[in-house]
Parts: C-alpha cells; structure tokens; sequence
C-alpha cells in the first residue's frame, strides 16, 4: 500500500473512508446543520448506545482483508488533522511533531504532561498562581491559549489524561488562521478515540512503586454496519516520593475517566459521530521546593524529599465534553465537517507553597495558601468546508470556515469555616471545595467569531503556494472595575512555499502573521493596549525513508511576539513584554529503521531574547492615571523565562523476537531561568560572592532522565515492565514563571503493566 493510498483507508472520526470505495448512498440522516435546525437531541443516540451495548452482538459479514483502519500507527503517525484537514503530516508545510498512541503505551503513560515530554523544544511552567493545570512553553512560548480536543478550543484549566487519545499533534508556529488562537510556539491538538470498523476489546491493569495502581479499557463494538460504539475508561492512584515529613503525607493522584464515543451512519456520505468525555481528579497538588535567593538555585537546607501538603490539601475537578461531529461528504472531492460541543470544568483547590529552611507542621501552617475554586463554560460550533477542483490549468486544495466560542468563566479563592482560623491556616476537615470566599469573584464572558479561507495552489508541477486569512472579532465582558469590556477584530494570515522533488520529499518556506483572539488572555488589563500578535517565519524540509516508515525532518525558524501578556492570573504585571524573540533549529526523527527498530527522536536548540521590555497603564489605589509604567530596560537581551538553549528526547525499541521487545530512552533539557521581566524594580542577581552580584535569575539547573522498557506478548496476553528514571536522579522539571518555587521530577519508578486483548 502507498503512503496515498494508506491516507484513504485510516482511522474513522478521525478521517472517512476512501471516497472512491464508497457506495455514495444519500441515507436519510441530515447534515449537521440540518439536524440542528430540526431541534435534534444528542441524548436519543447515547440512549441507544447503551441498549447496543448491553443487547446480543450482530453477526456481520463476512471480512475478507483487515483495513488498515484498525491498525495503529507505530512511532511514526500517517495521518493527521492537524491542518484542518486530512493529510500525511510530511505534506504540511510546517512542523509537525507527532506522539502517537504506540508511543504512549510503550512508555506507560498517563497525563498529556508526561507525553509531551517527547515534543523537543517544550518546557513546563509549575502551577501558576490562578493557572494551574496543563501549562506548557513551546519555542520559549506559553501554550495555554493553544490546547485543542479534536480542532476545537481546550483551553481549561485542568490536567488532561491519554486514555482516550489516539494520538497527539503539535503543530509548531503560529496558527491562528487555521485555530483561531495564534501564539508564537505552536498548536497541542489531541486527538479522540472513535470507533473502529471490527470488534476489539483491551483491558489492562498496572501496578508499580509508590502505590501507583491503574486499570484501562479500550472496548470497541460494532453494532451493525453502519453503526459501531466504543468506550475508554480509567482509574489511576499514585503516591510520590516527596512526603510531608511530620505527617507522612504524600503529593499524590487519583484520578478516574470515562469516554464514550457513538459512530452512526458510519461509512456512507453522511457520518455522524456523539462524543462524551468524563473526567475526575482528587489530587494532593506539588508545589515544590523553594529558590534559594542568595545562590538563585533550588534551595538545599531542606531535602527535595519535603512535601509542604497535609491530608486537608487537594485539588478537585470534574470536567465534562460533549461534543457532536458530522462529516458530510457532497461530491467525491468535497466535504463539510461541522462540529458543535458544549463542555464545563469545574475546579477547586487548596494548596501550600514551600518554605526555604522550616519543615511543614502539622497543622499545615507552614508557607502559603494557594486557593481557587473556578468554573469555565464553553460552546463552539465549528463548520469546515474543503474541496479540490482544477482552475486555469493549475489543482486547487481549498479550505473555507467559521467558528464561533462562548465562554462563561469565573474564578474566586476559598472559604475557611473554622470560625478560629485565620486567613492563613490550613483548611480544617469541615471545608467544602466548592464554597467561594465573601470577596466578589473574578469572572469574563466572551463571544468569539471566526472566519478563515485558503488555498493551496499546485501552480507548476512539484511546487504548491499556499495562502490563508482568517478574521477573528472578540467581544468580552469582564468584572473589572478599570477595563470592564474589550473588543478586538483582527485578522491573521498564513502563507507556505511548497516543492517536492518526490513524493518522499517535501522542502518548504513558511510565514505567518497571527493575532490572539483570546478572552482569558486578556483579563488582567487595566486599559486597552494593543492585541497580542505573533509573526513567524519557517524554512524546514521533510523525508520519507523506508517507504513511508521512517520521517525525518529539519527546520529553522525565528518566532516573534508582539504585548506578550502575563500567563500568570497573580501577577500585577498584565504585559510581560513589548517584544520578544526566539530563533531555534529543530531536528526530528520518527519510525522504522528496520523491521525490528524503531525510534523517535528530537533535538531543539533554542536562543530566546527579549527586546522590548513591558509598557501599560499605571493605576493608583485602583484608578488609571493616564500615565505609563515601563519594565526595567536592563532586562532588554536577556534570555526570556523558562526557555532551555537545548532539549534533547530519544525513545528507541527493538524487537529481540516474535515475543520480545527492549526499549529505552532519555529526556534532556538545559537550565531554565524564572522571573518576571515585567517588572520595574531592578534585575535579579544573586549574592552569591562566585557570582559576584551579576545578573542571575532563579534558575532550575540542567538534566538527563534516562528510562527503560521490556516487553513480552503472547497470543491475547502482553506483559511490560516499564522503569522511569532509571539511574534515580534528583531533577526539576518545570519552574513557576515568576520566580519562588520549582518542583522536583519522580525518582526512579517502576511500573508492570499486564494487558489481555479479547
């Protein structure tokens, strides 16, 4: 099989079957929008799921040939959406870095945050004060606004699981033309699991050092031959080797899923898909170990193992996705596909940051309180139109597009009820999660229009030109009292160069120009200041090797930001910096080197700068004065926050038999430095006489985690024993951006997973 012809024959939901091989019956099931329009209840289908379920299996027919449908990718992924619509990530005229579900078994993984330990060029940002959740740096840039669920907005402030994800996409660069939302870094698109063509049942159960326990089913039910089910589920406790020493409590997880995902009308012209994402967490939340302000390191007067929790500190959440797809096929070289999901995160916790020198009591009262209860609403509606014609003797690839976002959020801290407690003593064993402070919430509610078109234009052969627009209008409604309402209308564009030699070999010149349209962004304004803005320009080539099995790609780039906004809700600095700059080479490669090796590997060198420092309006006792405050300018060529010169993964498997498999890895990452250049006091330096008082921010020092992996399967039965930092290195992974704490990575952890397939 071509690498064409296996686009046409892969995962269903996430693309259709090929055109040419279907019967184009006109069923009589609606559009989407037609649908809608008729007043149509998602709650019927998922009714009729369950009886499905639970009733006697249908015989089908006869299957001559397996599709390559029901078979995964392995560590190298052929297909994606990450442009919008289906294509083989080597034909993107951007970078594409790909975790695929193959991957994230192998390495046992739990939580988007650990799977994305294999995108080089990303660093993570400790809990951020108000932000807390997934929070990445992509390029040196922050990536909460950039978080999607199949192509929709995703940007909650929660911890994702992988249970229910076929694969990961990260498309680096601005990408506001095809998202909506355009950050220098780049795009995490996860991707959901659908159903598949033919039966398939997988359970697995885990258990491992620090109490780490969790048990996974991958269940997939045809129901007839246009109509199939599939549900994911997922339990995971887990300790931490940093505990409180007085009380013995640990930083720990446990967390619980369930996904369910309807297929109707599967393979005709007009598919359907109802999905449903549940999800629960009760953790006891890390915020780490102090910064030593005299060396500006990690502080040592306490051993990395002091947890600051106690058994009355956690971190709740609920979060609900309900989303419905249709994908509308009008010609063989046409289709509409039109998403509409309505999706709430509800979330409360209470934390304790860490001392420098005193150990944690009982009563919890060491260090400070972070406190948050929050609930975001969200409703989108998203349509695509894409098609393929021949114009003026030149092929046609053309995209055109609407979304529209609701959100509702607000966010206060927490209420102590022991009527003797004052404001900074622990909860006690009577608080309730979800009872708000007496202070007024912080709250926004946000409309948000899209629209977008492109083309991409084969205009001699081997070399393609694409060009895209996209207009964004933002209107928000906040609660603050100095900048109660924006509106922002800008538009983004996207333009690529494209020349493929072969069709193994794609060389591309890639720019754009994008605005953020993003609500949450903006809160923290005290006046209306321009609009964030990102311009990034991108020369990279791809290759195919082994037909088809092995990629390797290489890009250069340079990415800059325009009013970068505070990532940070507690921060009083609302713009971070006027501009600011990262130049980076990436080196990626991905697949089969041989039939028995496999490898996926990326190294990213980063040299990140600020050139502008911050401006915005002053206020005084609450009230804008009509003057301006300026970040210190000694911090103009400095390296920007939490940006490694370097990142280094490699995963890496060999088949020693038809049973046994080897694998190992390594993540390595350079110094990250943690500060606030908004700020107009003077520039941080430590008092440390070897560093003679010169310039030296906090900074988590350099790392090397190594991990291994063997595996045995037999028939139904899989066994895998996986070890995670394996020489038990003492290591800082993520950093709070503006300096205070970093929090440790695990010790060495062992995890044996069994696996039954039925």
């Amino acid at each position: 099989m071509s690498r064409n012809d296996s686009l046409n024959t892969t995962r269903q939901g996430v693309v259709s079957a090929d055109p040419q091989s279907l019967k184009h019956v006109r069923s009589g099931l609606l559009p989407l929008g037609a649908l809608m329009l008729a007043g149509f209840s998602p709650l019927a289908p998922v009714a009729l799921a369950q009886q499905a379920v639970a009733g006697p299996a249908k015989e089908l027919p006869a299957v001559n040939v397996q599709t390559q449908a029901d078979k995964p990718d392995g560590l190298r992924a052929s297909t994606t959406r990450v442009g919008k619509v289906l294509q083989d990530p080597h034909d993107i005229p951007q970078a594409v870095t790909t975790v695929t579900n193959a991957l994230m078994e192998q390495q046992q993984v739990g939580s988007l945050r650990e799977a994305l330990r294999n995108v080089s060029g990303l660093s993570f940002n400790a809990s951020e004060g108000g932000r807390s959740g997934d929070n990445m740096n992509l390029r040196g840039f922050y990536t909460f606004g950039d978080l999607y669920l199949d192509g929709i907005r995703d940007t909650a402030q929660y911890n994702r699981e992988t249970f229910n994800l076929e694969q990961i996409d990260v498309l680096r660069g601005a990408g506001a033309m095809l998202f909506g939302r355009g950050q220098a870094g780049g795009v995490i698109n996860q991707v959901s699991k659908t159903p598949l063509r033919l039966d398939q049942y997988k359970v697995t159960g885990s258990v491992g050092t620090d109490g780490y326990r969790e048990a996974t089913a991958d269940l997939n039910k045809v129901i007839d031959e246009r109509t199939a089910i599939r549900v994911n589920a997922m339990q995971r406790d887990e300790g931490n080797w940093r505990v409180n020493p007085t009380t013995g409590t640990q930083a720990d997880v446990h967390r619980a899923g369930v996904a369910l995902s309807l297929g109707l009308n599967l393979h005709t012209d007009n598919q359907f898909w109802i999905n449903h994402y549940q999800a629960k967490t009760d953790d006891n939340p890390d915020y780490g170990v102090s910064f030593n302000p005299a060396t500006r390191a990690p502080g040592t007067a306490l051993p990395a193992s002091s947890f600051f929790g106690i058994d009355r500190t956690f971190d709740l959440s609920d979060t609900s996705i309900t989303s419905l797809v249709n994908e509308y096929r009008i010609s063989p070289t046409s289709q509409l596909r039109t998403q509409l999901r309505v999706a709430d995160y509800e979330r409360s916790y209470w934390a304790k940051t860490p001392s420098l020198t005193t150990v944690q009591n009982a009563a919890g009262s060491v260090g400070g309180n972070v406190t948050r209860s929050m609930d975001y609403e969200t409703i989108t509606l998203q349509s695509d139109f894409s098609t393929k014609f021949d114009a003026l003797g030149m092929k046609h690839e053309a995209l055109v597009g609407f979304e529209y976002l609701k959100e509702n959020s607000w966010r206060n801290g927490l209420r102590n009820f022991d009527p003797a407690a004052t404001p900074s003593s622990s909860p006690n064993p009577d608080f309730r999660p979800y009872e708000q402070a007496t202070t007024a919430a912080t709250s926004f509610k946000s409309d948000s229009y899209g629209l977008y078109a492109q083309d991409t234009v084969e205009f001699i052969p081997q070399w393609k030109a694409t060009l895209g627009v996209r207009r964004d209008q933002m209107d928000a409604n906040y609660s603050s009292a100095t900048s109660p309402k924006l509106k922002f209308g800008e538009n983004s564009y996207r333009s690529a160069l494209s020349y493929h030699p072969s069709e193994d070999t794609h060389y591309y010149l890639g720019w754009s120009d994008s605005f953020s349209p993003t609500a949450d962004l903006y809160q923290l304004t005290v006046a209306p200041l321009p609009a964030e803005r990102s311009d990034v320009i991108e020369l990279g080539a791809k290759w195919l090797l082994a037909d088809g099995d092995l990629s390797l790609r290489a890009a250069v780039y340079q990415a800059t930001k325009d009013w970068e906004r505070s990532t940070d809700l507690e921060s009083t600095s609302a713009v971070l910096t006027k501009k600011r700059r990262t130049r980076g080479i990436e080196l990626e490669a991905a697949g089969r080197v041989t039939d028995e090796w496999e490898v996926f590997a990326g190294l990213a060198l980063m040299d990140a700068k600020i050139l502008e420092v911050s401006e915005n309006w002053q206020v005084v006792n609450g009230v804008q004065t009509g003057a301006y405050v300026y970040g210190n300018p000694e911090y103009v060529g400095k390296r920007a926050r939490n940006t490694p010169k370097y990142t280094f993964n490699l995963w890496s498997t060999y088949q020693l038999t038809d049973k046994w498999k080897l694998g190992g890895g390594l993540e390595a990452k350079g110094d990250r430095q943690a500060f606030n250049p908004g700020n107009s006091t003077a520039v941080v330096a430590s008092a440390a006489p070897t560093l003679n008082g010169q310039y030296h921010p906090n900074t988590a020092p350099s790392y090397v985690r190594w991990d291994a992996m063997v595996a045995y399967e037999q028939g139904k039965w899989a066994y895998r024993l996986n070890i995670k930092n394996l020489f038990d290195k003492v290591y800082y992974d993520s950093v709070y951006d503006n300096g205070g704490f970093t929090v440790p990575g695990p010790r060495r952890t062992a995890v044996l997973t069994a696996e039954y397939k039925f």
